[in-house]
């Protein structure tokens, strides 16, 4: 009818194109609440391009979930799938948050993990690091800070129930079995990015292990971390690696606190993922389900103007 409309001459060949064209895209994105800078910066551009994006574009909103809450995560999905065209989310890696995945799916409904992925591929795509080379990059770093090329080593995560998580501490121990015999891994700490308590897993690690030569925090709340080395006294002395450049970790490696920062671009990610909800993503409809983003190794020398 409205092709009809168009070769009679009623409408104009543009207005019969915004008719025919199917609806842009409803997209959530469902990211974790709490102490974590990276994921608060991450959500602050999905709501900049969400008020930014045209009408004709697509329809994007931003929601919270309560961090490391599989049911919360889980609840959030069959919710979003009764609106949304598209869900992008920073995933928890549990059967609750895996089946919730599937139904969504079932439903039509496209899904893009970012940040974080599911072992099962029940999604579209995942964006963001490849983390066990993440991982590994950062058990290099610390061995070439390192001095002496002996001593413990240490990491700090939010939870292992982040595929991202695992996977990095996965990457940083095959590298330092394989390679560097002289450091001593003793263990990961859960410190769920809450400052405070990555504060005082790392004034524990500093007392109970005096041959400390290096922290590898995995996750967030970086600042809680550098804080212990502050006031100990140990900072420049222990090699400190983390994740995400925000105010916090800007701030801590210009005072020489933390040595380097592995870093991916929040904007990338967030186009990227919209990509995928779009068509235009890089390698769709080939098989490919992502392309890792960008890894970045940011150093106090080579620090970005901030944006």
């Amino acid at each position: 009818m409205l092709r009809a409309a168009g070769e009679v001459g009623y409408l104009d060949a543009a207005a019969v194109g915004r008719l025919i064209a199917p609806p842009p895209p409803k997209i959530a994105f469902l990211l974790p609440s709490g102490g974590n800078a990276y994921l608060r910066l991450l959500a602050e551009k999905v709501k900049l391009v969400a008020a930014t994006t045209m009408r004709n574009e697509a329809t994007i909103r931003c929601f919270f979930i309560e961090s490391f809450d599989a049911a919360a995560l889980a609840g959030a999905l069959r919710k979003q799938a009764g609106w949304a065209d598209g869900v992008a989310f920073m995933a928890i890696d549990h059967p609750l948050v895996r089946e919730a995945a599937q139904e969504a799916q079932a439903r039509g409904v496209r899904l893009v993990t970012i940040v974080s992925d599911l072992s099962h591929a029940t999604r579209a795509a995942y964006v963001g690091l490849d983390n066990r080379v993440a991982g590994r990059t950062a058990a290099y770093l610390i061995s070439r800070f390192c001095k002496s090329g002996q001593g413990a080593v240490a990491l700090v995560a939010g939870s292992r129930n982040y595929r991202t998580h695992a996977e990095r501490e996965a990457g940083f121990l095959g590298l330092i079995e394989e390679r560097l015999p002289g450091l001593r891994v003793i263990g990961m700490r859960e410190g769920h990015d809450d400052r405070n308590e990555n504060y005082r897993h790392t004034l524990d690690l500093i007392r109970r292990n005096r041959d400390l030569v290096g922290i590898y925090n995995v996750g967030g709340a970086s600042d809680g971390i550098g804080r212990a080395l502050r006031e100990t006294s140990q900072a420049g002395r222990i090699v400190f690696i983390g994740h995400g450049l925000t105010a916090d970790t800007r701030a801590l490696l210009i005072e020489g606190v933390m040595d380097a920062v592995i870093n991916s671009s929040p904007d990338e990610i967030i186009a990227r993922a919209l990509a995928h909800f779009t068509g235009r993503a890089e390698g769709q409809g080939s098989g490919v389900a992502a392309l890792p983003v960008a890894m970045e190794i940011v150093f106090r020398e080579n620090i970005p103007p901030a944006t």
